[in-house]
């Protein structure tokens, strides 16, 4: 199978694209951050524009688009709302156009973020209600694509990992500090089901290969505060849990308003998916084993810009 990955420089893209490569034939797309010497071809490009776009989809003419590209730091998304809009909402609604054209499938990439978390646990007919500009414009990306191609299979997602700087994911930030035996803040007060990239990205696969299309939520089983998650990732390290320091996410000062609870119901696709989705303490378990194996140092070995 030919895929198109956008954002392959980012936490999810180049993880998906590392765990495709030796099955698929693989094409990561980026803009800024180059790769240096990937397992999967490269194409360094802005898909922003509509030239470059139509011309990269031709070229591949790929079976599946996996949208991941975005605008994801949240604190940017605030404070600079149009490029916000022109990444997360603009550019997934010109590229499913363009996807719808030639005929592939496309796999998009959303958020968990669409709610404002007053009560968790929900399912893909709950009514979002975005609190902070990041969410607004990704729920308009899932509309926008919604209404471009005629089949999307749109997934909303939370996830953590091994990324090319080593400092993009919650877990790379409790394992950095902890490492050094830092006290490290962790909010007890807002939940989430974080999914490990590369187990996300093999749900993904299985997902594609079941022709899967609609609207679905692709998280961890359970519920985890963040604190605890910060706990349970330094028992998994074998590190001190007393330097994970409960704090609210009141106290933080950050400037977009975050989501409290954040848990979302994966009924949906456990009707149709064969396999249960891996347990978070299994995920840290083999964020562990991928640590000793020395993945973070490969990964760092393809960054270009150090």
């Amino acid at each position: 199978m030919r895929i198109l990955i956008s954002g392959a420089s980012g936490l999810l893209g180049l993880n998906l694209a590392l765990e495709a490569c030796g099955e698929h034939e693989v094409y990561g797309v980026v803009n800024h951050h180059k790769l240096y010497q990937p397992p999967f071809t490269v194409l360094q490009c802005d898909l922003t524009s509509d030239q470059t776009r139509r011309q990269i989809l031709e070229q591949v003419s790929p079976h599946w688009v996996i949208h991941c590209a975005a605008l994801a730091d949240l604190e940017v998304c605030e404070a600079n709302p149009p490029l916000a809009k022109k990444l997360n909402t603009d550019l997934p609604a010109k590229l499913a156009e363009d996807v719808s054209k030639g005929g592939a499938c496309l796999l998009h990439v959303s958020t968990d973020a669409v709610f404002d978390g007053l009560r968790g646990d929900y399912t893909e007919d709950d009514q979002p209600h975005p609190l902070s500009v990041y969410a607004q414009t990704k729920l308009a990306g899932e509309q926008a694509v919604f209404a471009a191609h005629p089949d999307p299979l749109v997934v909303r997602v939370n996830f953590y990992g091994w990324s090319l700087s080593g400092k993009r994911s919650l877990a790379e930030f409790f394992f950095n500090n902890l490492q050094t035996g830092k006290e490290t803040p962790g909010f007890h007060d807002v939940y989430f089901c974080p999914l490990l990239a590369n187990d996300l990205a093999q749900i993904l696969f299985r997902m594609m290969e079941l022709n899967l299309s609609g609207l679905y939520h692709v998280v961890a089983p359970q519920p985890i505060s963040k604190y605890e998650f910060g706990i349970q990732l330094a028992q998994a390290f074998g590190f001190d849990p007393s330097l994970i320091r409960p704090v609210s996410v009141l106290q933080a000062g950050l400037r977009a308003a975050r989501s409290p609870n954040m848990t979302l119901s994966i009924a949906k696709l456990q009707k149709v998916f064969p396999d249960p989705l891996p347990e978070i303490n299994a995920g840290l378990q083999r964020f562990v084993s991928l640590y000793k194996e020395g993945y973070p140092e490969r990964l760092k070995a393809m960054n270009a810009a150090s």
